[in-house]
This record gives C-alpha cells, sequence and structure tokens, in this order.
C-alpha cells in the first residue's frame, strides 16, 4: 500500500473508496457476453433502455472535484434540492486538476460524505454533474489517436505511483484504440508493488460495489483489467488525464 508523503506541503485529501465514491453507477447501453474459446463478443441492447449512461469520465471527474473542492458536515442541517443543485454546480464548475485550500471548499451540508449523499440525493447529482456529451468532448482525447509504448506505459506507471505518494488521486483513461473495445475512465487511489507487477486499486464508475484491479506487468510493460461485465479481460493502455491544460 501506497504511504502518502507527509512532508508534502498541504497534500490533497487522500481518496477513500468508502467515502469519496458515488453511491449510483454509470449504466450500460449494452449486455455483454464473451466466448473464452472463440474470443468472440456478443452483444444486444439493454430493456428497458438506461437513464444513466455515458457517464464515465464525468463521474471520475466530479468524484475528484468533490474530493478537491468540497467538505461534508453530517451536523449540518440537510437542505432543499435547490440548495443543493447549487452547491453542487459550485463544486462540479470547479478546477478537477488541482485542490483548493481547506478554508475554500464548499461545505455540503446534512451529510458526511459524497458517497452518503449519492445514495440520498443521487437524482440532483445526476442530473447536476454533467451530461452524456461531456464523456465525449474531452480536451484529452487526442491522446489515443497516437501510438502508446511500452515506454509510455512506463512512465505512465512511475507517475501513478508519484501522484498516489503526494497524495493525489489520479485519473486515468483506459484504451485499446484503434479497438473501441474500451474507452472508459477510472480513479486510481492505492498501489501494492511487488518485484513482478504493480497492483493499482481503482474506482471504477461502473461497479461502485467495490474497488476494481489494475495491474502493471513489469516483464511486457503492459497494463491489464480482469474481466467483468463490460470487458471480456486482457491486456489495455492507460493515459493519465484531468493532469494539465492539455490533458
Amino acid at each position: 500500500m501506497i504511504a502518502a508523503d507527509k512532508s508534502s506541503p498541504n497534500p490533497p485529501h487522500r481518496f477513500e473508496f468508502a467515502r469519496d465514491t458515488f453511491a449510483f453507477a454509470n449504466e450500460l447501453f449494452w449486455e455483454y457476453r464473451f466466448d473464452s474459446a472463440t474470443g468472440k463478443t456478443q452483444f444486444s441492447k439493454r430493456e428497458p433502455k438506461p437513464d444513466y449512461a455515458h457517464r464515465c469520465f464525468v463521474l471520475v471527474r466530479s468524484a475528484r472535484q468533490f474530493l478537491y473542492h468540497a467538505r461534508f458536515d453530517a451536523a449540518a442541517a440537510i437542505g432543499d434540492d435547490e440548495i443543493y443543485v447549487r452547491l453542487i454546480r459550485q463544486v462540479v464548475g470547479r478546477n478537477p486538476r488541482k485542490p483548493c485550500a481547506e478554508t475554500a471548499k464548499i461545505m455540503i451540508p446534512g451529510f458526511a460524505s459524497l458517497r452518503d449523499f449519492s445514495a440520498a440525493r443521487g437524482q440532483l447529482l445526476k442530473s447536476t454533474c454533467g451530461g452524456a456529451w461531456q464523456s465525449y468532448v474531452l480536451r484529452s482525447h487526442w491522446r489515443m489517436v497516437f501510438p502508446i509504448s511500452r515506454e509510455h506505459q512506463v512512465a505512465t506507471v512511475s507517475q501513478l505511483l508519484t501522484d498516489l505518494k503526494n497524495g493525489r488521486s489520479p485519473i486515468v483513461h483506459l484504451v485499446c484504440f484503434p479497438a473501441l473495445t474500451i474507452n472508459h475512465g477510472m480513479i486510481v487511489f492505492d498501489a501494492v508493488e511487488s518485484e513482478k507487477a504493480v497492483e493499482f486499486s481503482a474506482y471504477d464508475p461502473n461497479d461502485p460495489a467495490e474497488p476494481t484491479r489494475l495491474t502493471f506487468d513489469r516483464a511486457s510493460r503492459t497494463f491489464s483489467l480482469p474481466a467483468n461485465r463490460y470487458w471480456a479481460g486482457g491486456p489495455l493502455n492507460i493515459i493519465g488525464i484531468y493532469r494539465s491544460w492539455l490533458m
């Protein structure tokens, strides 16, 4: 487990899965069936049609904005919907790349955490954090169309470990371009290193029930994600996003 560097001046609030994630999921428009023998994937439209989908990047961005710019006060009186809509808009209007000072954080009354807030006021958050188009119009999407070398992935691992040591919560873009089998965002919040691999713990907005695992194999210099309901499992590439004005 990565320990934050306490010597860093004003380190950001460290991401905790049970506290800093949304209680609801980014839903899927498709149901996937993976054939391990042939490697083929079959899919069909979900019925009934989901009402909250294509927001993976919206959710990871918003989760970090709440981490960086909000504080929760469960002892304060619960507000009405109008108050919470205003507060949510203030939080998601802040810079997702840089935390503010503790004294500048926006107070969310009546709840202990984002997890609690989203369990109680999920519809407000869904309607206010951002539309599906914001998962497509990202300034960082240009990067996935260019070749991603093994050296790039080694450098990405190093940057992720540095970010975690400094208390930051890096957001990553999972891709297999030019294949479009995965185009997804997660927040990395912990890591365990060994001689052969680095095991990263991550918040997957498609599955808020428990953390997922991203593995970097040192020998092949390749990331992998285990099989789940939308991914057959296997190697992929990772790009760090929401890092600078360019990404």
